[in-house]
């Protein structure tokens, strides 16, 4: 429990403050895709004798580098999208049944294992965590443009591709890390409806990054409580109470505004 509340509570502050720029660029659905990429990479670093992880960040980071780019510039990109989807997880199929791994594994990698979660996978989510932490601190100013404004940021950013790489780069290594806890099935939960709730609710950027992260820890503050007393997965909880959030801010942002 002691290492659950500890990568959970990593987890849930880097998807809640990532995926505020996720949801203002509107990039919701790229997360879904790659969090079925991420099925097919960790599958493959089963197949390979890997870390999951390091599957999952490996396949994430290449194809939202080069998807996200393609589906930036492309009209259709909702059928790139499809496609790429329907790949990965032909794949992600593939490459279990090539491991011989038993069902508990696939179980793992689309559910999460928290509970279960290894020493070294702790070091492993903690130093990742914090990369992505500095890298969106550090790059602040031109995400929020490009996230919020990315119509006028396309002219006034000098290096706009670098900014959509790093964005790109950043949000591939929060899906991965964030699969530990909720597993790559419903990774966009934690990445998409914290951020949506608090988008409702908070006036600038930061009450949003504030909102969202806050939702993101109870979240999976209460959902590790009521998994370890009902044996129920994780994953449910959260998914049950980041949903019942979005709800409650939903309302609450439209009885304000009438």
């Amino acid at each position: 429990m002691q290492n659950a509340f500890i990568v959970g509570t990593l987890i849930a502050i880097v998807s809640g403050f990532v995926g505020v720029f996720v949801v203002a660029r509107q990039m919701s659905f790229l997360a879904h895709t790659l969090s079925e990429i991420g099925f097919a990479g960790a599958s493959f670093g089963l197949f390979m004798n890997w870390s999951p992880l390091w599957g999952m960040l490996l396949f994430t980071i290449l194809a939202a580098t080069t998807i996200g780019e393609l589906g930036m510039q492309e009209e259709h990109a909702d059928s790139l999208i499809s496609a790429v989807s329907a790949i990965a997880i032909g794949l992600g199929i593939a490459f279990l049944a090539l491991s011989q791994k038993n069902a508990s594994a696939a179980t793992s990698i689309l559910f999460g294992s928290i509970f279960s979660i290894s020493h070294d996978n702790i070091q492993q989510v903690i130093l990742l965590a914090v990369l992505v932490l500095v890298l969106v601190l550090v790059l602040f100013r031109p995400l929020r443009h490009f996230a919020f404004d990315y119509n006028t940021a396309r002219f006034s950013i000098k290096y706009i591709v670098l900014v959509e790489v790093a964005f790109l780069v950043i949000m591939a290594t929060t899906v991965a890390v964030s699969s530990q806890i909720v597993g790559s099935l419903l990774i966009f939960i934690l990445m998409t409806l914290p951020a949506s709730a608090a988008m409702r609710v908070g006036r600038t950027v930061w009450q949003m990054v504030a909102w969202s992260i806050s939702f993101a820890v109870f979240g999976v503050w209460v959902a590790l409580v009521l998994s370890y007393w009902t044996n129920v997965p994780v994953s449910f909880y959260i998914a049950i109470l980041e949903a019942a959030i979005y709800f409650v801010a939903l309302a609450w942002s439209n009885q304000r505004n009438h």
